[in-house]
């Protein structure tokens, strides 16, 4: 069994990867709010540890691994967008329409992560289907002397656990202080205590608690939720570098304070950010932007995959249209190479290899180019048996799917079949013939410059021409050529 190192953010080193059980590999990853559409930056750790859940499913096999990513349901900006429609005259109490936008976002979700190619996970829970479990989990820390109730709230109180508090991220609570926009409010005790229930109008969605109507806060759920499906000690959890603090270090807190006996995530694992050609998405700049827009503009869920994973996880991701542009030539030329083959039994160990080194994924990529190289390669040389070739060919595409590349439901984008481009390269090389001999290539420029205009790549040599899709490759432009 190959053994998998990974990037443990609280050990600050990479690490073989031990599971806690070999036949329940679990994985606990932060999701969305459900509030609007994902944008691109969102997209990023969907796709990495969709990659993570691929390589474990396996090494382990696919019935071993349990991939939990919860949706949070319960925000402030659920209900300011809820309130935004009633007021602009939609039917229904706000409690009804924060439903309704809930539902309606994580529908938008899980089509343009599928989009993408990710599977979904085991365990798709949703905070307010938790509350109960939250409820408990807070009186809990009460008991054990870990959080107080104070004006209808109930804070966690870090200096009782002064001692761990900030061991993910590195800093000192006094640093964070210093550092941190924190909440200031008479009923702290120390300005880092942080929301565990909060009050909630008759308006605004609500449940009773000891406590009265509130609602719950925003770390407590995925420490209630991990629990009840993963249990008190799990492999691993993971997320972007922004939810480290506080998000992440506040549930170590709460979790190991509740469960002092578990390890609560044994490892850490956070993606980089997003830019976009080279700045930080921001809507001030005008270069943010929704996974679904770039869908909607054409740019295939597949492409934006292979445009992730040409960045290793824990470095930052530059989107640039260059990149897409090339990464859907690449993929174009990919699918045209495998039609009609079946993938082997198992990737190229060189890619599992590569994936397996704390997720090399731009490794992964390289070593797919070069078998890429070693089939063209193959089939220049006619003398070669043709069971070499296609048993190269059915390696080079169980590689491709083991990142989650060149899967049958994402191809319809590169779909060719109905398009003759035998016969167009044919009448090409006709073309050349006669101009060789006539020595008046009109003709074959003419043709070159539509295929070109179509988003052909043309390949002329002495062996014939090839027509190859590229990017931008429109069918439509080769009626009448």
């Amino acid at each position: 069994m190959t053994t998998i190192k990974l990037h443990n953010t609280r050990t600050r080193t990479k690490e073989d990867f031990v599971p806690i059980s070999a036949d329940n590999v679990r994985m606990y990853v932060c999701g969305p709010t459900v509030y609007d559409r994902a944008h691109l930056g969102n997209a990023r750790p969907v796709v990495v540890f969709d990659v993570l859940y691929r390589l474990l499913r396996h090494t382990f096999g696919a019935d071993h691994v349990t991939y939990v990513r919860n949706f949070t349901d319960v925000d402030d900006k659920i209900n300011a967008t809820a309130l935004a429609r009633q007021q602009a005259g939609a039917e229904g109490t706000l409690e009804q329409l924060v439903q309704e936008r809930s539902n309606e976002t994580i529908g938008w979700y899980l089509h343009d992560m599928g989009a993408l190619g990710a599977l979904e996970p085991n365990e798709m829970p949703r905070a307010t289907q938790y509350i109960a479990q939250m409820i408990a989990m807070i009186e809990d820390l009460i008991a054990k002397g870990h959080a107080y109730a104070a004006e209808g709230h109930v804070l966690f109180a870090v200096d009782s656990w002064k001692e761990h508090y900030g061991e993910l991220s590195g800093r000192s609570v006094d640093d964070m202080i210093a550092g941190a926009r924190v909440e200031v409010a008479p009923y702290k005790k120390n300005p880092m205590d942080f929301v565990l229930w909060k009050p909630s109008t008759e308006e605004l969605p609500g449940w009773d608690s000891p406590w009265g109507r509130g609602r719950p806060g925003w770390h407590i759920e995925c420490s209630a939720m991990s629990y009840e499906l993963l249990g008190e000690s799990f492999d691993i959890h993971g997320g972007g570098n922004d939810l480290m603090f506080p998000h992440h270090e506040n549930e170590i807190a709460q979790s190991k304070c509740a469960h002092p006996h578990g390890e609560f995530a044994k490892v850490w694992l956070h993606n980089e950010m997003l830019q976009v050609e080279g700045k930080k998405m921001s809507k001030s700049l005008g270069n943010f932007f929704t996974v679904h827009d770039l869908l909607e503009q054409g740019v295939p869920g597949e492409v934006i995959r292979f445009v992730f994973l040409q960045t290793h996880y824990r470095k930052p991701m530059d989107w640039t249209e260059k990149k897409a542009r090339e990464a859907e030539a690449t993929l174009r030329k990919w699918r045209a190479l495998t039609s009609g083959i079946e993938p082997a039994a198992s990737a190229a160990p060189a890619v599992i290899a590569a994936l397996s080194d704390d997720l090399n994924t731009a490794g992964a990529l390289a070593e797919l180019h070069r078998m890429e190289r070693q089939i063209t390669r193959q089939k220049t040389a006619s003398n070669e048996p043709v069971d070499l070739l296609r048993g190269l060919l059915q390696n080079f595409l169980a590689s491709a799917q083991l990142l989650g590349l060149l899967t049958p439901k994402m191809g319809e984008w590169a779909d060719t079949d109905s398009v003759d481009l035998t016969a167009h390269a044919g009448r090409l090389a006709d073309a050349r013939v006669i101009a060789m001999q006539s020595k008046d290539f009109s003709e074959v420029d003419r043709l070159k410059a539509a295929y070109l205009a179509a988003g052909l790549e043309v390949r002329m040599s002495k062996d014939g021409v090839e027509l190859v899709p590229g990017a931008g490759f429109d069918a439509a432009k080769l009626e009448g050529v």
